[in-house]
């Protein structure tokens, strides 16, 4: 398969939740869609947590309108604990309303998780 310079051109770099040491349950802020087309990849890098029995737990909500969201079905990352690690989900962009946002669940005692969540999609025009 072959990369067209126009294609690589539209590859755009989006952030949801950069890098950062969380100790609480958070929402990153809703980013829009609607320029991009096809599949969007994010990642989710994460060091090891910390504390007693620490947990997290990413998943991915979206709305219509920016301000209620929901879950997006099969949109959740592996629950990451004492191992650090990278990981990918794919949505397509046509499956979610125009509005995403990462949603991160710490739990355990003390718990601390340095992470980053970003995307990789196709725009549209430009």
């Amino acid at each position: 398969m072959a990369i067209f310079q126009q294609t690589l051109e539209k590859l755009q770099l989006l952030t949801f939740h950069a890098v950062a040491a969380r100790t609480a349950t958070g929402n990153g802020t809703g980013v829009d869609l609607n320029d991009y087309d096809g599949d969007v990849v994010f990642i989710l890098d994460s060091a090891a947590g910390t504390g007693t029995s620490p947990t997290l737990d990413v998943t991915v909500e979206a709305s219509a309108d920016n301000s209620t969201f929901a879950a997006v079905s099969g949109a959740a990352f592996t629950r990451v604990t004492t191992t650090a690690g990278r990981q990918k989900l794919v949505i397509s962009h046509d499956d979610v309303a125009r509005y995403v946002r990462i949603v991160y669940t710490i739990g355990g005692t003390t718990p601390s998780f340095t992470f980053s969540v970003t995307a990789v999609g196709l725009k549209k025009y430009g």
